[in-house]
């Protein structure tokens, strides 16, 4: 049986569904738009050093995001798809991403919590199971 090792408290940046996965820490930021594939989840950009890694049922850790006002379509096609994270973590907010996730929710299909967390605590929850409340609290199991 897991236990908590530790926790985090995020800032909601959009109330959603609790999710829980396994860490994806990004160590580059990344462009939604062409950089993950939105019918599978995969990063798809070549030169990410994250490539081929699926975001699909993660607690994806981000630490910034390249500009496309189409990562919100991206974003949301990921959620209508089945293959979102479970949740977000983001360095920054970023409305345009995060408006992806807005309208997903409009729609009534089961979107993702995203919250904020400075990118100095990523590292430690890399290869663990993170699980992130609808408050924003995220709990770090042991395995």
């Amino acid at each position: 049986m897991s236990k908590v090792a530790d926790t985090a408290q995020g800032e909601i940046l959009v109330a959603g569904e609790p999710g829980s996965g396994p860490a994806l820490v990004l160590s580059a930021p990344i462009s939604f738009w062409g950089g993950v594939d939105p019918k599978s989840g995969t990063i798809a950009d070549v030169r990410h050093p994250e490539h081929g890694r699926s975001v699909a049922g993660s607690v994806l850790f981000l630490p910034g995001t390249i500009g496309s006002s189409s990562a919100s379509a991206v974003l949301l096609e990921l959620v209508h798809n089945g293959h979102a994270p479970a949740a977000l973590v983001l360095h920054e907010p970023d409305a345009i991403l995060l408006l992806g996730l807005i309208v997903a929710r409009e729609m009534g299909w089961r979107t993702p919590v995203a919250v904020r967390l400075d990118r100095n605590g990523f590292q430690s929850f890399a290869g663990k199971d993170v699980s992130v409340s609808t408050e924003g609290l995220l709990e770090i199991s042991a395995v």
